[in-house]
């Protein structure tokens, strides 16, 4: 126990002393109440009739108890008093299990009877920005269930193979902190150690992460470390006083009505930062996705009310930290904002965050989906504009749980025109988004193209995929998701420049757009045209002399379409076409994607020097 460093802010393991923990035949208590005048103890195993008195060990604040013969089996609350007559029942900040809701009691546990068998892959897993990542986003309750909530169980055995099935590398869940409401989806939490007991055990839930592991998914956990709910038995005047809570009383609470955490406090600080690397830790998950960091860089998310220096230093400390400790994790921004240096390394003066979602490519794109085409010529810059930035941050392209709940409509019934029209324009989409450079991330439904909202109460609608527009719908996702694994032009050097380049950016009066992308070994051009016009013999520049094969149609009559597709290979001529010297010639359906692809002749050539001769193969 170091409490020098737990007060300075700089702790990232209070939980291994801080809370309830089994030592010998008995149980151990610490908490931190530095305004408390006693604090009590009173649990199930008296049937909540006797009171324990914590003794105090620090005069800033540290309480203890240790109770013998005590089995890690019971409920517990903290009796918080501020003066001789005057407290409050409290749950234990640190409890790594609670009751389920509507009780709130913490809940004795050890965490140190499951055995993870994942060593292999969490030996091979490392971080690098040419890795592939295509993350599904889940709420745990909407994938599938046989009840109110769903369980791991279901999970381990539906949504694992679903997962390998559509091609996705990782599962990014919703936060997991124990929550009093579900309709908040866990970000207004009361337990910051404490897996919510909705869906199981705490060891229900590292079984389920252990067996994604054995099957090569990654898992991500969405946190939000801005604020939390502000139940009476939570941490919201804690011990009569602010406490994990902003004192002054225009920041203490967040547009959402909840308390925002002071991130200037030392043991505030030590308590995030301890949260974040105790699920990266206990439970193996690969990575932590920073809910509302708008609201870290700028007071409340706005920009005209000035920077949150306390919210910059702490996410600076809090990356710089958990990094250090778990260098292969993902670190991820959900930031609405144009803060520079977001996903740079906190030793070059950024935030220190691995990738940042780029809201502005999501906006603008949706935007433009939802438009009559009659006017999309007016606003062609929406779809290339994301390319003028792009390369400023390491960006993942979400297409989130925000933008298919509060009436916004799903994904595909945002796409203006008929229900044909809408699933035309939605592969189209999809085919953008997967062959746009950055990683890649989609809610659960958009793979289906579900039409209902998202509803934390119910499953997806599985019955669609009964339905041909459905079940082709997943079909061409999944094939798209294969493709992106398949080729290291769409999943790997998305951050270099040189492995993208638009052929044609400028096309505003038929709205198509062409542009390739590159590997070593393959040269793909994509054509996405945003028309309901179809072209016969268009001619395309290509950057090269070869071979072009259709690899993937949206309108390929396997995925419901009109079945206008180049089924056969197409020569290129010598013949200029947008600047380039050749070019080739293809038919595009209406609102149509296609990716071409030709193999990349490796030429070798003699250079020589004054000393010796070296070949060197080049493109």
């Amino acid at each position: 126990m170091n409490l020098e460093n737990f007060f300075l802010g700089f702790d990232t393991k209070a939980y291994e002393y801080m809370g309830c923990h089994i030592v010998g035949k008995g149980v151990e208590f610490y908490l931190w109440a530095p305004h408390a005048h006693h604090v009590e103890l009173f649990s199930s195993k008296d049937n909540f009739e006797v009171f324990y008195n914590l003794e105090k060990v620090d005069d800033r604040g540290i309480w203890h108890l240790f109770i013998d013969n005590c089995e890690p089996i019971y409920s517990y609350r903290y009796r918080v008093y501020s003066n001789e007559h005057d407290y409050v029942d409290k749950s234990d900040p640190y409890a790594f299990y609670s009751e389920r809701r509507p009780s709130n009691a913490s809940v004795m546990y050890d965490l140190n009877y499951y055995s993870f068998s994942d060593d292999e892959y969490m030996a091979k897993r490392h971080f690098s920005y040419d890795n592939p990542c295509n993350i599904y986003e889940l709420h745990l309750n909407g994938f599938r269930k046989d009840e109110e909530f769903t369980n791991y169980r279901i999970l381990k055995e539906e949504l694992i193979p679903y997962v390998k099935e559509m091609g996705y590398t990782h599962i990014e869940i919703m936060p997991v902190f124990e929550h009093p409401f579900d309709g908040s989806w866990g970000y207004q939490a009361t337990g910051f150690f404490s897996a919510t007991s909705r869906y199981g055990t705490p060891y229900d839930l590292m079984d389920f992460i252990n067996e994604c592991h054995l099957n090569n998914i990654g898992v991500i956990l969405d946190v939000s470390y801005v604020h939390f709910a502000n139940d009476s038995y939570g941490l919201g005047n804690f011990d009569g006083q602010a406490c994990y809570e902003y004192k002054s009383s225009n920041r203490a609470f967040s547009q959402w009505g909840s308390y925002q955490f002071d991130l200037g406090s030392g043991p505030v600080i030590s308590f995030l930062m301890s949260s974040g690397n105790f699920f990266l830790n206990k439970y193996h998950f690969d990575g932590l996705r920073l809910d509302a960091v708008s609201n870290l860089i700028f007071f409340d998310g706005n920009k005209d009310t000035g920077v949150n220096e306390s919210g910059l230093s702490f996410v600076k400390r809090f990356n710089y930290y958990i990094k250090k400790e778990n260098p292969d994790c993902l670190l991820i921004a959900e930031d609405s904002t144009d803060f520079p240096k977001v996903t740079v390394p906190t030793e070059y003066g950024g935030l220190g965050f691995d990738y940042k979602w780029d809201l502005g490519w999501m906006n603008d794109t949706l935007n433009y989906y939802a438009m009559d085409p009659e006017y999309r010529k007016y606003h062609h810059n929406q779809i290339t504009f994301s390319m003028a930035y792009f390369y400023s941050e390491k960006f993942i392209l979400p297409f989130s749980h925000d933008e298919v709940v509060h009436s916004k409509k799903t994904i595909v019934d945002k796409m203006w025109g008929s229900y044909e029209d809408k699933f035309k324009q939605c592969r189209n989409l999809f085919m953008y988004m997967f062959t746009h450079p950055g990683k890649k991330l989609n809610f659960l439904g958009n793979d289906i193209a579900m039409i209902r909202e998202f509803d934390e109460t119910k499953e997806l609608d599985w019955f669609m995929l009964k339905y041909p527009l459905h079940d082709s719908f997943k079909r061409y996702f999944r094939d798209l998701c294969q493709i992106y694994l398949a080729y290291k032009a769409f999943n790997s050097g998305d951050y270099y420049p040189s492995t993208f380049k638009w052929i044609d950016a400028d096309n505003y009066k038929q709205s198509i757009y062409i542009y390739t992308r590159y590997d070593d070994d393959y040269c793909f051009v994509v054509v996405l045209n945003m028309m309901p016009i179809s072209y016969t013999d268009y001619r395309v520049g290509v950057p090269m002399a070869g071979e072009y094969t259709e690899l993937i149609n949206s309108e390929k009559d396997i995925y419901s379409g009109c079945n206008m597709c180049n089924f056969k290979p197409i020569k290129s001529d010598k013949i200029k076409s947008h600047g380039l010297l050749n070019s080739i010639a293809i038919d595009i359906a209406p609102y149509c994607g296609i990716i071409f692809s030709t193999p990349i002749e490796k030429k070798t050539i003699s250079l020589e020097t004054p000393k010796n001769i070296r070949k060197l193969e080049t493109l």
